[in-house]
């Protein structure tokens, strides 16, 4: 049972989903709700993936990616890249070495006028294959049951493949050595019209060095974020964005599942990291990074969590707006 205890830790730090919604089963209001502490929500921050540094930069396309989708992004250039740094928690305080997933969110713009958001997060799969199941896995992490999780797990097997990474994967001192995925399955369409379902992941360039949550600890609990405000401080730092294209007869709708290792990929570009600036102040504040803020040449495939988390991803923008005075802008420098 200690593997499902770690796993709902977890799981309570996702906003990287939600429920799927109907009048009937679930709504933004509710997930909003499971996903809070039992402390009560950070108010003026996100409400999940609450602590988080900005980063601007670019993302340079090499073309490749025009053979799988008409989106300009993929066309030969430079496109200016706005993003965000993030750990998944409900704590902007939380330290470091308590949160196993991280995360990347990034909006990339060209001069057509079009955006593409993404929200990325390091573990392989997600722990399950519906936002329903997300749902009860939340409800079932904060119960008084004893027995809430083990029942959980047992309905939603899927949950074991996210649970071995949990146990098993390498931790990272800094955000420059982590690989992020999108998960999800999106929809490419080509300059044909032709449809290619395909999932993302930025790789980095630096080589990730391992680190137990004991050592992470003693480095301090905001860790991350100094060390990333350091590192960018002496260059840029690079991720590769790799998109893997799916065989017939995978599944898009299930991000639980990883596809098979032997699919193709496709190396469309990379991401640079230029600058640092702290949230309070920094261009990512204000910045939702839904999933389906999709360009001409990329949409939703019958995956339907990226709906979801754009339902819930907008009550907490609201809810966050509504309270910036507990959250106020320090009129510091752009550094934090």
């Amino acid at each position: 049972m200690i593997i499902f205890v770690v796993i709902a830790g977890s799981a309570a730090a996702f906003a990287y989903t939600a429920g799927w919604f109907s009048p009937r089963r679930l709504t933004p209001d509710k997930m909003v709700d499971a996903l809070a502490p039992p402390t009560g929500a950070a108010l003026g921050h996100r409400r999940n993936h609450a602590k988080g540094i900005c980063f601007t930069g670019v993302f340079e396309s090499n073309g490749s990616g025009s053979t799988l989708s008409q989106a300009q992004v993929f066309a030969r250039g430079q496109y200016p890249a706005l993003g965000r740094f993030n750990l998944g928690t409900p704590n902007p305080n939380a330290p470091d070495s308590t949160v196993r997933v991280r995360g990347l969110g990034l909006q990339i713009s060209t001069p057509d006028g079009q955006e593409w958001r993404a929200a990325m997060i390091n573990p392989p799969v997600f722990p399950v294959s519906t936002p329903q199941a997300f749902h009860e896995l939340l409800l079932a992490a904060a119960s008084k049951d004893p027995n809430a999780m083990k029942a959980f797990a047992g309905a939603h097997p899927e949950i074991a493949t996210f649970g071995a990474w949990d146990k098993s994967a390498p931790w990272t001192g800094s955000y420059a050595e982590d690989r992020f995925n999108s998960l999800n399955a999106f929809i490419f369409v080509d300059h044909s019209g032709a449809e290619h379902a395909v999932r993302w992941s930025l790789l980095p360039a630096v080589q990730a060095v391992p680190i137990s949550p004991d050592d992470l600890a003693k480095r301090g609990p905001d860790f991350l974020q100094q060390e990333i405000v350091d590192r960018v401080g002496r260059g840029p730092l690079h991720w590769t964005m790799v998109v893997t294209v799916a065989n017939p007869g995978d599944s898009t709708a299930d991000p639980s599942k990883a596809w098979p290792e032997d699919r193709r990929t496709v190396e469309v570009g990379t991401l640079t990291v230029k600058q640092i600036e702290a949230e309070a102040d920094g261009p990512c504040r204000d910045i939702n990074f839904d999933p389906t803020v999709l360009p001409a040449g990329i949409r939703v495939s019958d995956d339907p969590f990226p709906a979801a988390r754009s339902s819930v991803y907008a009550k907490s923008y609201d809810l966050r707006t509504a309270e910036s005075k507990d959250y106020p802008r320090t009129a510091k420098s752009t550094k934090p």
